[in-house]
């Protein structure tokens, strides 16, 4: 049985090579190359082609070339009885977790205002240059946990929530019911949730309000979560102090997008994690592997939670 590799947006060549690398040239096929979909037992996507499953009969994995399945579960040709894996490694928690501690630090040192304070050649030396932060995080799994780990190390006082609450030393925790609590004490919001239906538009207006005045917004989940007009009205009613954007409905983010030329506004372009090849084939590989033997298999996708 073959594994396919498919995509309409990434590059797909050194990731055909690595798999055939482990699994071997006549087993890994992308789908211009498919002749039998029958033997097609491992589909590895992201962002396929739509309808592709309808093809694929006795697909029995389908596995995210990421830490995202949104792409996946959006499609509704899956059959029913396939599996979906997603990429679980600290490969992916370590550069996650380094991105939000330097968008947090950013904050707290007053780097945004040093940058405008450049461009005005005003030497404005504060008595206080740090910002006294609180910070929570939205969605608080296992790249959640460990940014929670870290930041409480730097001595943050940390706060987060998930669906059911964790245990997590010295670190301030809640379940989804307490939102509200959650959110009335924190003034740094970072959002790691996963993409469902429940969490659209999640970063809006009604979330904004029940924030304290002046808070930071820091979004490395996906667009799906924000509303930009919403982002750009807390700011311009100065609810929200700024905010740092790795993720947007739109990428590549319209030119003529407002969030482009906001001065209270740091975009990257959707790089706080990107996916290592020596996290993920070997994961995926082995996934493979027990799928056709009876194994058992890692990074599983729970369909009715949407991770």
């Amino acid at each position: 049985m073959k594994l396919l590799l498919d995509s309409v947006t990434k590059d797909l060549k050194p990731w055909i090579e690595a798999f055939k690398i482990e699994l071997g040239d006549e087993n890994v096929i992308t789908y211009d190359q498919v002749s039998d979909p029958d033997e097609i037992a491992t589909a590895v996507v992201w962002n396929h082609r739509p309808e592709l499953f309808r093809e694929l009969k006795n697909i029995k994995l389908i596995a995210s070339l990421g830490a995202g399945v949104d792409h996946i579960l959006s499609d509704e040709s899956i059959p029913s009885d396939a599996r979906i894996s997603r990429i679980i490694s600290p490969i992916l928690s370590e550069p996650m977790s380094n991105y939000c501690i330097g968008a947090v630090l950013y904050y707290k040192k007053q780097f945004d205002k040093y940058a405008a304070d450049k461009l005005l050649k005003n030497w404005d030396q504060e008595f206080e240059p740090e910002r006294d932060l609180k910070v929570g995080i939205l969605g608080f799994g296992e790249l959640g946990s460990d940014l929670g780990v870290k930041l409480k190390l730097l001595g943050f006082e940390v706060h987060g929530l998930s669906r059911t609450r964790k245990r997590v030393d010295e670190v301030i925790t809640y379940d989804e019911s307490q939102m509200d609590t959650f959110l009335s004490e924190i003034n740094v919001l970072i959002c790691m949730l996963p993409a469902t239906k429940a969490t659209k538009g999640i970063l809006s207006k009604s979330l904004f309000d029940k924030m304290k005045m002046g808070s930071f917004l820091i979004n490395v989940a996906r667009g799906h979560h924000q509303i930009d007009q919403d982002i750009i009205e807390a700011l311009d009613s100065q609810r929200l102090s700024g905010a740092f954007l790795d993720v947007f409905p739109q990428e590549p983010l319209p030119l003529d997008n407002a969030l482009w030329t906001h001065p209270k506004v740091f975009i990257t372009p959707h790089i706080a994690v990107v996916t290592k090849m020596e996290a993920a084939v070997p994961q995926i590989v082995a996934n493979h592997r027990a799928i056709m033997s009876g194994g058992s298999l890692t990074g599983l996708v729970d369909r009715n939670k949407g991770y």
